[in-house]
Order: C-alpha cells, then sequence, then structure tokens
C-alpha cells in the first residue's frame, strides 16, 4: 500500500501541490491521475462522472511532464514539438504558431533545429515543458518540474503556470523543492487525514 484515505478536488483554474518525502506516493499519484496506472480502490472523477467512463476524452484534456523528458536524441527540438502537436491533433493551420510559441516560451529558439542529443539537461528539461505550450490541454500533471531548471527558466514556468490557471486550467505539480504556483490546495503525503477514497476534477 502507497497511500489510502485521501480525497481532493481540483476545480476550473485550480492548483494542487503535492509534497512529501521520497517514496511518499507523489509520482504514483500522478500516474494514477493519468490514467497511466490503477488504483486499487476509490474513484477519480471527471466532473461528476468516472474516468473509467469517459477514459479518451479525459486523457485528451491532459498532460503529464514526468521523470523523464520524453526526448528522442535524433530529433530537433522544433520536430518534437511539432510530434506533439500532431498527436494533440492540433489543427494544421495552428500547429505552426504554437510550436514557434513553445519554443520561445522557454527560450530555446536559439537550439530549435539542433538534434536533441546536443541539448543539456536544462534544455531536455525546457523542451519537455514547451509541449504545455505546443499542445495544449486543460489538466497539467506535473512531476518535479523545476529539476535542471535554473530560476530565470523557474520563473518562466511559474508565469506559465499561472497563465493557464487564469485561462481556467487545473495543475497539479509533485515538488519537492519550493515552486510558486499560487494559491493552491496542499496535499503532504507523509501526513494526510482520512477522507473518503475520491479524487476528482471538476
Amino acid at each position: 500500500m502507497v497511500f489510502a484515505d485521501l480525497s481532493f478536488r481540483v476545480p476550473a483554474g485550480g492548483a494542487l501541490l503535492l509534497t512529501g518525502s521520497n517514496g511518499s506516493g507523489k509520482t504514483s499519484l500522478l500516474r494514477i491521475l493519468a490514467t497511466l496506472i490503477m488504483p486499487v480502490g476509490g474513484r477519480l472523477l471527471w466532473g461528476a462522472r468516472p474516468v473509467a467512463a469517459e477514459g479518451a476524452a479525459y486523457r485528451a484534456q491532459l498532460d503529464f511532464v514526468g521523470h523523464q523528458d520524453g526526448v528522442k536524441p535524433s530529433l530537433t527540438p522544433r520536430e518534437t514539438l511539432k510530434f506533439w502537436t500532431a498527436l494533440r491533433a492540433t489543427e494544421k493551420t495552428r500547429a505552426p504558431r504554437l510550436v514557434e510559441a513553445a519554443l520561445t516560451a522557454f527560450a530555446l529558439d536559439q537550439v530549435a533545429d539542433w538534434p536533441c542529443r546536443w541539448l543539456s539537461a536544462g534544455q531536455r528539461r525546457r523542451l519537455a515543458l514547451a509541449r504545455l505550450v505546443a499542445a495544449p490541454a486543460s489538466i497539467w500533471l506535473l512531476d518535479e518540474p523545476t529539476s535542471a531548471l535554473d530560476q530565470q527558466n523557474q520563473s518562466r514556468l511559474e508565469r506559465l503556470i499561472a497563465e493557464h490557471r487564469a485561462a481556467g486550467g487545473r495543475v497539479v505539480v509533485a515538488s519537492h523543492t519550493p515552486i510558486d504556483i499560487g494559491s493552491a490546495a496542499i496535499l503532504t503525503l507523509d501526513s494526510f487525514s482520512p477522507s473518503p477514497d475520491d479524487a476528482a476534477f471538476g
């Protein structure tokens, strides 16, 4: 058992910050929210309906940036972002603008056409996060998103999160280092209080 007896709700424009020591279940909970693993018990709701009944529609609403950056060494950052826009089935007339906006958002313009194997760890992390701009979704699930980022790029991410929330987006962030995501509910997995086994986006 990784965790039990937890409950939370993330409304439109809302944010949830997951804290806790290594091994407390932050990544496991994010993976459950991303439907990559299934919980043994409890319910995950999208609006008032179980996610199990709305699986494809729910997954189309989320972006999950995990520990691994998901960067193919032989592709360039521009090609990588084009792949994500295509996977999201973004309108062809809109996709190029989103790709360029994503490159600009994380200051990747100068390396946009380098093979990704040439990128530093920080640049790869910024590319992974740039997917949030290139392939927009209403729910962002971010696992240690500031890993390998300097302060300037962490500030870029924090501004992006603020803009996303202002537009009604939802954010769940797991982090063991300080990150400013504005007013947010905090769930500390080391010391949660017993409550019904429900999690909801609505």
